[in-house]
């Protein structure tokens, strides 16, 4: 599992992403998320006092009087586009791990202060770099994605990179797959 950061929460084409970052090298995981858990996450990070409780506060709050906690989440997997995570909760000294949304667990996560963890495999499959917009000292940082690429020039770009920094055994398995996604092609 690679610990992973928030690096940004964005709007593009009118649908909020979040920019989960690798503790471990420069991938970004990028992940589609609604406009309810955008606001969750935003009010979350910027420490806003709000009026009522969010369904997050709300759900905190009930684990909290059950003396529950969360430990971490995972984003685990990516099938057809889709992403899914784990949040592992315990309770008295019992671990319990549920089936969750990235989006829900993030904001768990951040109400918990609990580490954010992302499967290597889908920081493989749907991780990019992210190149970082000039600004000012005082602004809020920013990124730009790479422009999209197919699955196979993805590939082909983390061999380039793994055989630069002389990262072999990963080159040669990366090697490997793009064998094995040309043949399907």
């Amino acid at each position: 599992m690679i610990p992973v950061e928030i690096a940004n929460v964005a709007v593009l084409d009118k649908r909020f992403i979040i920019f989960l970052k690798s503790e471990e090298d420069e991938r970004v995981l990028p992940i589609f998320i609604d406009e309810q858990q955008a606001q969750s996450v935003i009010v979350q990070i910027n420490h806003v006092d709000i009026p009522r409780p969010l369904t997050h506060d709300l759900f905190k709050t009930v684990l909290d009087t059950l003396d529950c906690k969360v430990t971490r989440i995972e984003v685990s997997d990516v099938r057809e586009d889709t992403f899914y995570a784990r949040l592992v909760v315990e309770s008295q000294g019992t671990s319990f791990d549920f089936d969750a949304r990235p989006s829900d667990a993030i904001c768990m996560a951040l109400r918990f202060g609990a580490p954010m963890y992302v499967d290597e495999k889908v920081m493989d499959k749907a991780g990019i770099i992210m190149e970082k917009a000039p600004q000012a000292d005082d602004e809020i940082p920013l990124v730009v994605a790479q422009p999209e690429e197919s699955s196979l020039d993805a590939l082909k770009r983390k061999l380039e990179t793994a055989v630069k920094e002389e990262r072999y055994e990963e080159a040669a398995r990366l090697r490997d797959e793009i064998e094995k996604n040309s043949k399907t092609n």
